[in-house]
């Protein structure tokens, strides 16, 4: 099995390396590598141009926002098993993609996840945060729950069915997608108990106070378009399991 891993960007030169080095190091073969770049001007597209035996796909154009490029590398990938990989994130060990693959023999037309851990912007090796995901159902978003999105792998059929990111959610279109394919489809997902992803902090997807405002109602708004009703306190016990991954230990 192929496994596409798309990689959003804009003026990351700081970080790109890591993130596709993380790649480079994998001990799975068979890796489709999209780099889509919003248009960087800081370099970021001649450090992507020195991991050609990894990147198998760039384009550097404007883009409407990062859920839009997400949409682009999805339209550019061909593999089996499709992940996103941002700029700011890095694999958390050589072995990550192997245990996903290993997942998705278990159940080849759902989705995998695992955990992810928020590592400081210089130093990251410094554990700042814990998100460990635990076995997840469709009944669990009712209760707050959701998989961390870095680690969150479909099938190609799933993708096909399911679709792509809705830019109607500029802040929140990850969760919305999540919802979409393990609540409305029901898709039936594998948990893979490691730390998949190592995530920046300070990156685009530590959102400042004003998106997670909006993020708030764009999670309720991801309900309703899905024709799905939430109890009153989903969206809030969302909100209050993140306070539990400051506490919790790799």
């Amino acid at each position: 099995m192929t496994v596409s891993i798309i990689t959003v960007c804009y003026n990351s030169s700081q970080t790109i390396a890591d993130t596709l080095q993380s790649i480079r190091q994998q001990d799975y073969p068979h890796i489709e590598s999209i780099v889509v770049d919003g248009g960087s001007t800081d370099g970021t597209m001649s450090i992507v141009a020195q991991y050609a035996d990894v990147v198998t796909k760039s384009v550097s154009e404007p883009d409407k926002g990062i859920y839009d490029a997400m949409n682009k590398g999805l339209a550019m990938a061909t593999g089996d098993i499709i992940g996103i990989l941002n700029s700011d994130d890095m694999m958390a060990s050589p072995h990550s993609i192997s245990q996903i693959v290993a997942a998705f023999r278990e159940q080849p037309n759902g989705c995998v996840y695992g955990d992810l851990v928020y590592v400081q912007q210089q130093n990251t090796q410094q554990i700042v945060r814990y998100w460990k995901s635990g076995k997840g159902t469709a009944r669990k978003f009712y209760f707050g729950w959701m998989p961390p999105h870095p680690t969150f792998y479909v099938s190609r059929q799933v993708l096909n069915t399911c679709g792509q990111y809705d830019l109607r959610f500029p802040v929140a279109a990850d969760y919305e997608y999540m919802l979409r394919v393990m609540v409305k489809h029901g898709v039936k997902a594998v948990y893979v108990p490691e730390v998949l992803v190592k995530m920046r902090l300070g990156g685009y997807s530590n959102q400042s106070v004003n998106s997670r405002k909006r993020s708030f109602f764009e999670n309720h708004e991801a309900w309703r378009v899905n024709d799905l009703k939430p109890y009153f306190f989903t969206v809030w016990l969302k909100i209050a399991r993140k306070f539990k991954q400051y506490l919790a230990k790799p």
